[in-house]
């Protein structure tokens, strides 16, 4: 099947509600059974066909009541409101795993998970990630207000940075593993006090992720 030829280039910051690590990012079960989510994503450079993306923000919450291979999810997407209604629809399209080879991407493979999404959010995003400081901060009025910091020594304090390769994986080809503490308003709760986050570079397209 042909689809449309897309791609993202970017920065993310992901947090969840696992433990600093995440099992998830190993094949292993959840630390808590469940899993609740959320990512924000900065596109620097990207297209949906002919559709310009530079520049533009979104994001996503999901939350699922047991692992996410189990399936019965839900999500909701927040686009960044500067979008036009063609980058809208383009962005909406990749977030629900749309004009994707199937498996071959975080945003695919999720959306086979899910039990329902919620309507599409368009609204201002604050976002700043420092890859290099392993720091974040997200804010969507009404929405969410996100942080995230390098993981710290519990004993010394002393900044202990992390970093994990997955040669193969839908995500990201490195990520810093680092902490996030943030909250959501609205119908996908979310309340994180220093759970695991990562922050990774974004280079996303139709057939996944290019290394």
């Amino acid at each position: 099947m042909a689809y449309i030829d897309w791609r993202m280039q970017g920065i993310q910051i992901s947090n969840c509600n696992c433990n600093v690590g995440c099992p998830c990012q190993f094949n292993a079960l959840p630390t808590h059974g469940d899993c609740r989510a959320y990512v924000f994503v900065q596109i620097d450079k990207g297209h949906f066909g002919d559709v310009p993306l530079d520049g533009l923000r979104w994001g996503g919450f999901f939350s699922w009541p047991g692992p996410i291979h189990l399936g019965n999810g839900i999500a909701m997407a927040i686009v960044d409101e500067r979008a036009n209604a063609k980058q809208r629809a383009a962005i909406e399209a990749v977030v629900q795993g749309k004009e994707t080879d199937p498996g071959s991407l975080i945003t695919q493979v999720f959306s086979t998970t899910l039990s329902s999404a919620l309507p599409t959010q368009f609204k201002p995003i604050e976002l700043k990630i420092d890859q290099k400081a392993g720091t974040a901060h997200v804010r969507v009025p009404e929405l969410i207000e996100a942080s995230a910091e390098p993981i710290k020594n519990p004993i010394t304090g002393k900044v202990h940075r992390a970093r994990v390769t997955l040669p193969t994986g839908f995500e990201y080809a490195e990520a810093e593993f680092v902490t996030g503490t943030g909250k959501t308003s609205g119908p996908i709760k979310l309340d994180f006090k220093g759970t695991h986050a990562h922050i990774a570079k974004l280079n996303w397209g139709t057939h996944g992720v290019t290394r």
